[in-house]
């Protein structure tokens, strides 16, 4: 019986992008973790998770017609592990929960109404900007809004820094997430800015949103090993071969996510609350 419902729980977890959701929800723990207690950081994890489980099912539910056009079987509903009506299901359980955890947990109303904000960004992209020249703009206002969230949540001014370096990293997501599928989006009519400028063009300016995210971080707490194999990373990614780019995308992200917190604990210090 508990393995059937970890399995099930398992199936919806990859329905909501398991792994994005993974390292957003990771990240989030770290970086409220130096402003909160253990077990408020804890609380503004789960808020933030539900929030990102409820823009994850609402794209794989949007996408399925496409998905299945091009037997995209990873993807629960594509192989029939779940069903369309089971994932709204999900969705209008979890949305309210959203609402709750946020606005009434640790991150307040002005923090809460802030990921909000982002989370609303997320779904707007998935209904309707994932086909529109302006496809990079809710990832930019989303990730900003998610790591400010946390800083205003403890009544402080997020740093320009912080807001830059979250939009920087969302749209170098929204163009890497985007390089595998360019082709069949474009047979599909999917015309955001990355299929619009090709998979060159794209993997050029994934490349050097990271490279600026990665100076950037670097300019506050310099840490001269992690900013060399950053930027190789960063730089590999525009020219390197499909099976390797999400792999030099990975480190990247990792060594930026790196500099990132140790930027937050020398800027804004630990505030426990």
């Amino acid at each position: 019986m508990l393995n059937s419902v970890l399995a099930r729980g398992y199936v919806f977890l990859r329905a909501a992008h398991f792994g994005p959701t993974v390292i957003v929800t990771t990240t989030t723990f770290l970086l409220a973790l130096s402003q909160y207690a253990p077990l408020n950081a804890l609380r503004v994890t789960i808020a933030i998770f539900v929030g990102q489980v409820v823009v994850g099912w609402s794209n794989d539910l949007n996408d399925y017609p496409d998905d299945l056009k091009h037997n995209r079987t990873v993807k629960p509903l594509v192989r029939g592990e779940i069903t369309s009506k089971q994932l709204l299901r999900a969705i209008k359980i979890c949305a309210p929960f959203t609402l709750i955890f946020n606005l009434f947990g640790p991150l307040g109303i002005k923090g809460g109404l802030l990921y909000l904000f982002g989370v609303g960004m997320g779904v707007a992209y998935n209904f309707y900007f994932k086909s529109t020249l302006f496809s990079p703009l809710p990832y930019a206002l989303a990730f900003a809004a998610l790591v400010s969230s946390i800083v205003i949540s403890t009544d402080r001014t997020p740093p320009i820094w912080l807001i830059t370096c979250g939009a920087l990293l969302g749209v170098a997501a929204h163009f890497a997430n985007v390089l595998k599928d360019i082709d069949q989006d474009l047979e599909s009519k999917i015309k955001g800015l990355p299929q619009r400028l090709g998979k060159k063009v794209s993997r050029i300016i994934c490349a050097s949103l990271l490279i600026g995210t990665t100076l950037i971080l670097h300019s506050l707490v310099g840490n001269t090993p992690l900013l060399v194999i950053g930027l190789i990373a960063a730089a590999i990614t525009s020219i390197a071969p499909n099976s390797v780019i999400f792999k030099s995308l990975i480190i990247t992200v990792i060594i930026d996510l790196i500099l990132l917190l140790n930027a937050v604990d020398s800027e804004l210090g630990s505030l426990v609350i």
